[in-house]
């Protein structure tokens, strides 16, 4: 079964909702037959790289609400995070263009290193000090900390088109499947949960979508020539 979850690494409930989901997935009787795919969603698509402001300020200005409005909701999502065992500093974060983020996340998932990356994204962006916005040195040392090449990821940051399709590609795909918002996990193509749920949503939708699979059906239509594991099947003349 086939997990695809389309988050961006500045929304924070997607940072809480990724913790959760792993939750319900470590306690699913078939995880080992579970595939995850992370798909790219950004809340601020259009940024322009060199655009980084402080998280308070976006979000006073984006929604209109007030200074301690802002940091009582970075407050909360604290407290949200550390009931997931995470790390979240409530002040002092920057907000900018996640691009170039989603790029180098497609070359490491060709890497099989998606997911090494992407929680070092996260813990970048929501637990250290050091901005992970409009500094690709900080992004390439990342990617070595996931076990990606760094010769190799600078040469992806380099290059503005590098991955740039696939980027768009997944967000098309998140339009045309109704997500308006992230987290936004689709199961097996069957199945859509959206924003941070609790751990046990997630683990009846796993159970439920497992349970609803259907096996596929085959056209009758009589033996021909195949390969398999024993190789290819050579017609007799």
């Amino acid at each position: 079964m086939r997990v695809e979850i389309w988050s961006d690494i500045a929304c924070p409930w997607c940072y809480v909702g990724k913790a959760r989901f792993e939750k319900a997935l470590r306690a699913f009787a078939h995880r080992g037959e579970v595939e995850v795919v992370h798909r790219s969603f950004e809340l601020d698509p259009g940024r322009a790289k060199g655009d980084v402001e402080p998280v308070i300020t976006m979000l006073t200005r984006k929604y209109g609400m007030s200074e301690a409005q802002a940091e009582a909701g970075e407050d909360n999502l604290g407290a949200q995070a550390a009931a997931e065992g995470l790390l979240y500093r409530t002040r002092g974060r920057d907000h900018g263009s996640t691009f170039d983020m989603h790029r180098l996340l497609h070359f490491a998932r060709e890497q099989g290193r998606q997911e090494e990356l992407l929680d070092l994204l996260y813990r970048a962006n929501f637990a250290e000090e050091r901005s992970v916005f409009d500094d690709d040195e900080r992004l390439v040392e990342l990617a070595g900390e996931a076990g990606l090449d760094t010769d190799a990821a600078r040469t992806v940051l380099d290059d503005p088109e590098a991955y740039a399709a696939e980027v768009r590609d997944d967000e098309r795909e998140a339009a045309q499947l109704g997500a308006r918002g992230v987290p936004f996990f689709v199961l097996d193509r069957t199945y859509g949960v959206s924003g941070a749920q609790p751990v046990e949503v997630f683990a009846q939708a796993l159970t439920q979508a497992w349970g609803e699979r259907t096996p596929v059906r085959l056209i009758e239509g009589g033996e021909a020539e195949a390969c398999g594991p024993d190789g290819c099947a050579v017609p007799q003349s």
